[in-house]
């Protein structure tokens, strides 16, 4: 098996709605965002799957190690090898890979956050900072797809979230801000043992408003010269916010089970998404020509 087939079955396996996204993009950029998107399971999975904290923090180590040898022409790991093959095609800075890691290792150090800033820092690293790395594969032409991009990461990772408020618990786990939680008179004995009550549901439509917000903020910010680039990125948002939409729709019952959209769902929206920025680029064309 080849770095990148390893990196595609990573991410076929995963069952991620990025995988959807992904089918419309170039051969070279799909397989660019399958090897960015299959570090991040790496090192995901290091936290999420090592009992031991003192192993999981040996496994991240090495995971830095290997950065340094990928930028070095000297990768190990099928993903890093995978890596090193786009360096000299894309802009990707070692540093942004390094903070994705130090996000993770956030996750062995605390599972608890003060404030919405404090949770803030903590997205920017797991999902701010894939946003720049994949608005780097895409392609842009104005600085403002930055901002886009690290608002949109907030934006999906505060849908991920709220979506995952039982696995986290059954991790011992609460990314739900704990000054907010005390404003909503839900306490985390609550959330570890799983209780649905209305002051979470409270709290989680609270939560679902400001990632709503997140979404129009980065759509805002796109600068309209870089929409047909970042569509790809447009359409995991779509996805996304449809997946938040439903959970709102179904009371935010995340305790119960994992919502998520079914799979002719997630194609549906990321053609129509596709489809629909196509479309508005020809409009854009023609105004620009006119």
């Amino acid at each position: 098996m080849t770095p990148d087939q390893y990196c595609q079955q990573k991410t076929l396996k995963s069952g991620s709605s990025f995988y959807f996204s992904f089918l419309f993009l170039p051969p070279a950029q799909r397989q660019a965002m399958n090897a960015l998107y299959a570090f991040c399971r790496e090192v995901d999975d290091v936290v999420d799957e090592t009992h031991d904290p003192a192993i999981a923090r040996i496994k991240l180590q090495w995971w830095r190690e290997e950065l340094v040898r990928c930028y070095q022409g000297q990768a190990q790991h099928p993903v890093g090898q995978a890596i090193q093959t786009l360096l000299p095609h894309y802009d990707l800075p070692q540093a942004l890979f390094e903070q994705i890691i130090d996000g993770m290792q956030m996750d062995l150090e605390q599972n608890r956050y003060a404030d919405f800033a404090s949770l803030s820092g903590y997205c920017y690293r797991v999902a701010g900072v894939v946003g720049l790395l994949s608005s780097k594969i895409f392609g842009y032409q104005h600085a403002d797809t930055e901002k886009y991009a690290v608002q949109l990461g907030l934006a999906l990772q505060l849908t991920n979230i709220i979506r995952d408020v039982r696995e986290d618990a059954q991790r011992g786990r609460i990314y739900l801000p704990q000054d907010e939680m005390q404003r909503f008179g839900v306490s985390e004995s609550s959330i570890l043992a799983l209780e649905e009550s209305d002051a979470l549901k409270d709290l989680l439509q609270f939560q679902a408003q400001r990632a709503l917000q997140q979404y129009d903020m980065a759509l805002q910010t796109l600068p309209e010269e870089d929409r047909q680039n970042q569509r790809t990125a447009m359409i995991m948002a779509t996805i996304y916010r449809h997946t938040l939409e439903l959970m709102i729709k179904q009371d935010l019952k995340v305790m119960q089970r994992r919502i998520s959209l079914p799979v002719w769902k997630k194609l549906w929206l990321a053609w129509r998404t596709a489809r629909l920025e196509h479309g508005l680029r020809k409009q854009h064309l023609r105004k620009t020509r006119a």
